[in-house]
């Protein structure tokens, strides 16, 4: 095959590499042509035609993301009669969907929104039938909304390729074609892990996070309690971008501020806790090591990953640490210790966690995250819920001057910082178990073989003369390919860390939508993002999760040791097997019975 070959794109030759597709070409030499159902990370599906373009010699229009080019080929990206026909397509999609942009979340950030207006469409020529859903509201993370789904695919690609959960997909036929779980059962009561990719893929809000904002605006205005807020680590390198601010700028300390701002007592780091779960779940991982457990031992900070494990991997639920999620640690030891030290009746607190992830949703309502009868973590919001909040309450977050956390829980080390990219948890677990084991000091902590944006990363470390083994995986679809692996060769790792969502925690469901030049996945995205942690990691004095004074002062004072009694009590947990609900049950159990 050629290395390049000539094209000719609106009657000018241009020197392209041979074997892309028409859109591709045209991307590279500048022409955009407008597109709805493609991503770059998704298979071709064809299904919207809005990027139809003229090839000489073909009797119709052809879809570009799917047209191979060859030598030679005469394209057209911009006659009138194209225009025409996408704005005719736009149209046909406009007036079988929801009439509501003012009011909907993605306005002002949606796909279709801007190709409508890009095409110059401003009054409506066709009127007809509309589709009619009701809303699901059964999960605690995600709504689906039936009526905003243009039936792109990105969704049921998204889940299917990436994610392979395979929660969603395509139903019923012509005007009654919609995109649902299997049986139309209830989101909520379905295989979905609640991670939200299809959220951050969806151009039209046909997903969206089940908002919180309005409910924790009335808490914030309730003088009668105490207002305590966490904040996970991926926020701070992705919130700016919802203000307008580049990718990667880190706004860990104008986050701090603007909480406080909104009204909260205290404002805490879940780099704290970060540091504490790598305390249980590294001396977690040596006891197993020692043989006092199974091994390979398995990360559990990712709800997402927990919810898919615990549908599809009921036989490995063993494998997984029982340390819960950083979120979920530091919210008990809030009711507890932090109520204790400040004097403060522990039912006055209300609990709200800042998180870049959907799921985190509903690991706040899991029935064991209790301390004292109390749920833990009393509401969960997303980097966006935040970013809106913020903007609603006039807060100029641009401008503002940085704060630092509350202490005791706003100290970390730097390697909490790296636990929102994809194989930091397992970094700076190896950081602090290879100095907890061997009592020497780890020189090169940075551990380069686990890091980066590839689907599965391998690594190794000696711990006194024995080998151990390492894997990281991220995006659930290489979770899958790594578990096979485990399956097929159940000694071939000691330790691994899974993360449901593409580049981990900086990817989450819950971050800010990317703006109109850029693109969900986007790889340069996602390095950037990552970018604004390991810098963040290095410019810390403290690197090493044991090193942080006041995780070893709680010790001291409360929790006495790693994996004690009372660590067991409010650091860890237990996961169980899900099995289908609803209709789908019900099926499964007539083809058990042969029925």
């Amino acid at each position: 095959m050629q290395d390049t070959i000539t094209i000719t794109i609106n009657g000018k030759e241009y020197k392209v590499k041979a074997g892309q597709t028409i859109m591709q070409a045209a991307d590279s030499l500048g022409f955009h042509i407008p597109r709805l159902c493609y991503h770059p990370k998704l298979s071709i599906e064809g299904a919207c035609r809005v990027c139809i373009v003229e090839v000489e010699g073909m009797k119709n229009f052809v879809a570009s993301c799917a047209f191979p080019i060859n030598n030679g080929i005469k394209i057209k990206t911009n006659t009138a009669q194209l225009r025409r026909a996408r704005r005719d397509i736009v149209e046909l999609i406009l007036d079988n969907h929801p009439q509501d942009c003012h009011i909907c979340e993605r306005d002002g950030n949606c796909e279709l929104q801007h190709l409508a207006y890009t095409m110059g469409i401003r009054k409506k020529h066709f009127e007809g039938q509309k589709k009619n859903y009701d809303l699901d509201l059964s999960s605690a993370s995600v709504i689906r909304d039936p009526n905003k789904c243009i039936l792109c695919g990105r969704c049921v690609r998204m889940c299917t390729e990436i994610q392979g959960v395979s929660a969603i997909d395509y139903a019923n036929r012509g005007f009654d074609t919609v995109v649902m779980p299997a049986y139309n059962q209830p989101l909520g009561e379905s295989v979905c892990s609640h991670c939200g990719q299809c959220i951050n893929i969806c151009p039209t809000a046909a997903f969206v996070e089940k908002n919180y904002t309005q409910e924790l605006f009335e808490k914030l205005d309730d003088e009668s309690i105490i207002k305590v807020v966490q904040v996970a680590p991926a926020v701070r390198a992705a919130i700016g971008e919802a203000f307008g601010l580049e990718p990667g700028r880190n706004m860990e300390h104008e986050t701090a501020a603007a909480l406080r701002k909104l009204g909260f007592n205290y404002v805490f780091d879940t780099q704290f806790s970060a540091d504490l779960t790598i305390m249980e779940e590294a001396s977690e991982f040596l006891e197993r090591v020692q043989g006092k457990g199974k091994l390979p031992l398995i990360t559990s900070c990712c709800p997402g990953w927990i919810n898919c494990a615990e549908k599809f991997y009921p036989e490995m639920l063993e494998n997984i640490s029982t340390s819960k999620s950083p979120m979920s640690m530091m919210s008990p030891l809030l009711k507890t210790y932090f109520a204790q030290k400040q004097k403060i009746d522990p039912e006055k607190i209300f609990c709200v966690a800042v998180m870049p992830c959907t799921a985190k949703k509903c690991e706040s309502e899991r029935p064991e995250h209790t301390v004292n009868d109390m749920r833990a973590t009393d509401l969960v919001i997303t980097t966006r819920e935040l970013a809106w909040m913020i903007k609603s309450a006039g807060i100029d977050f641009v401008n503002i001057a940085g704060e630092a956390y509350d202490k005791p829980c706003g100290m970390s080390s730097g390697a909490a910082t790296i636990f929102g990219v994809t194989g930091g948890v397992m970094e700076a677990a190896v950081r602090t178990a290879y100095e907890l084991y061997t009592g020497e000091t780890m020189t090169e902590i940075e551990l380069e073989d686990i890091r980066g944006l590839q689907g599965i990363k391998e690594g190794q470390l000696t711990l006194e003369g024995q080998e151990i083994r390492i894997a990281v995986a991220h995006g659930l679809g290489n979770a899958h390919k790594l578990l096979k692996i485990v399956k097929q060769e159940p000694d071939k790792y000691h330790f691994i860390e899974i993360m449901a969502c593409p580049g981990g925690c900086i990817g989450g469901g819950g971050q800010p939508y990317p703006s109109e030049n850029l693109i969900p996945l986007d790889q340069n995205l996602l390095n950037t993002r990552a970018k604004a942690l390991y810098e963040s990691d290095r410019k810390n004095t403290i690197r090493r999760s044991h090193e942080n004074p006041e995780v070893q002062r709680l010790y001291r004072e409360f929790l006495k040791r790693p994996l004690s009694d009372k660590s067991h009590e409010l650091l860890h947990t237990h996961y169980k097997a899900k099995q289908p609900q609803g209709i789908v049950s019900h099926m499964l159990n007539n083809l058990q019975n042969g029925k």
